[in-house]
């Protein structure tokens, strides 16, 4: 795992989850732009839908919204506060939060699409620099109860962070019980270097990358760190330049710098790790960029300087992806179907198995295209655990 690209799971997870008003779990939000007050939402942005004005301040959250019907509908929220807002809309007997509308703007307004089962339901409006204001609790009656899930969004409880710190606390010490194995295959490859056996030095390169790339979840955290151990590339420091020079023919008297330079990075990153501050919202993202960036780079071979190792760094990414997955199963197991997840990193694995590891050049075209399906429905399903594990404000 490399160059783990930066930006908002939000974006990406919510055209998963607006599947939410097909009856996915999720929140229903919109995805479109905000408007001013002059622009304010017509029913024309969800033609043949009803529509219900929502009023969104300190004073009057969900102003505007008394009684409602069951089925897919669109709340048009309008911030008339003086500062932005997130507007959640919710079931106070259970706090689970069926649609959700994120950095509302000062006069503008912005449409929420959400399918309601009976029941009742409250706007909960977080503005900034000040406490939620809940609005009443209005009656939704039809077709289709909240107990029975079916007919409408099914609602998810929020996320906080003080929910995620356990998790992120046992993933910062199950890296650190790791490190200690992975600077001494980093130690060995170098004795190999340095003894001049470069066939027992591929062996434990192969080794020793693997262990580092269990560690998926980790990479952001690491930093710079990472880019020297394993930034891709056969140019710089770390794994990938003595990859390249194993499989290309270089001298051990060549490769001893940068093995040295191997070790003494590891040794690093184990002294510093302990001082690292984990962001806990890292679990959910990357338990989905890990996935995806293993699409990206190793199903295609980009990072292959020799070794014809990709499929079995795709599978280490997907124990790391797995081990991510177990850690924050106690927060998913209440609040999304995880059988459909399981399912689909089984597949994945399953899929890299029955392909034995070997390089690239050996997989055929039918493989290859069921690998990359087998990874992009995996993806597809790990999506909305980022969404979950999004933290929230519920006060």
């Amino acid at each position: 795992m490399i160059q783990v690209r930066r930006r908002s799971v939000w974006s990406a997870a919510l055209v998963a989850l607006v599947a939410a008003t097909a009856g996915g779990v999720a929140w229903g939000l919109s995805g479109s732009p905000a408007r001013s007050a002059a622009q304010a939402p017509t029913p024309v942005d969800y033609p043949g839908l009803p529509h219900t004005p929502v009023n969104v301040s300190e004073g009057g959250c969900g102003a505007g919204w008394s009684s409602g019907r069951t089925g897919l509908q669109v709340f048009d929220l309008r911030d008339s506060s003086t500062g932005n807002a997130d507007v959640q809309l919710l079931e106070p007997s259970s706090g689970r939060v069926v649609g959700e509308v994120e950095g509302l703007a000062a006069g503008t307004s912005r449409p929420l699409l959400v399918r309601l089962a009976a029941g009742r339901y409250a706007f909960r409006c977080l503005l900034t620099d000040t406490d939620a204001v809940t609005g009443p609790a209005v009656p939704v009656s039809g077709p289709g109860s909240q107990s029975e899930g079916a007919s409408g969004t099914p609602g998810v409880v929020p996320v906080t962070q003080q929910d995620l710190i356990p998790a992120a606390q046992a993933y910062q010490k199950w890296v650190a019980a790791q490190l200690p194995a992975l600077l001494a295959q980093v130690t060995a490859l170098q004795s190999d270097v340095a003894a001049g056996d470069l066939g027992r030095a591929r062996a434990d390169w192969l080794t020793a990358h693997l262990s580092y790339e269990r560690l998926g979840a980790a990479y952001g955290a690491f930093g710079d760190a990472d880019a020297a151990i394993n930034a891709a590339g056969h140019d710089g420091t770390g794994f990938h330049r003595l990859e390249y020079g194993l499989w290309h023919g270089e001298s051990a008297a060549s490769l001893g710098a940068p093995a040295a330079r191997l070790v003494q990075d590891v040794r690093a990153l184990q002294r510093s790790w302990s001082a690292v501050q984990f962001d806990p919202q890292l679990l959910g993202v990357r338990a989905h960029e890990i996935v995806e960036n293993t699409i990206e780079f190793e199903l295609t071979g980009r990072t292959d300087e020799g070794s014809g190792s990709n499929l079995r760094t795709a599978q280490a990414n997907l124990e790391g992806t797995a081990e991510v997955l177990a850690l924050l199963r106690p927060l998913l197991a209440s609040r999304l179907p995880l059988g459909p997840v399981d399912a689909a990193l089984s597949a994945a694995r399953a899929e890299l198995r029955s392909l034995g590891g070997v390089p690239l050049s050996q997989v055929t075209r039918a493989q290859r295209e069921l690998l990359n399906a087998r990874f992009g429905a995996l993806v597809e399903e790990l999506a909305p655990v980022a969404a979950v594990c999004d933290e929230r404000r519920t006060s």
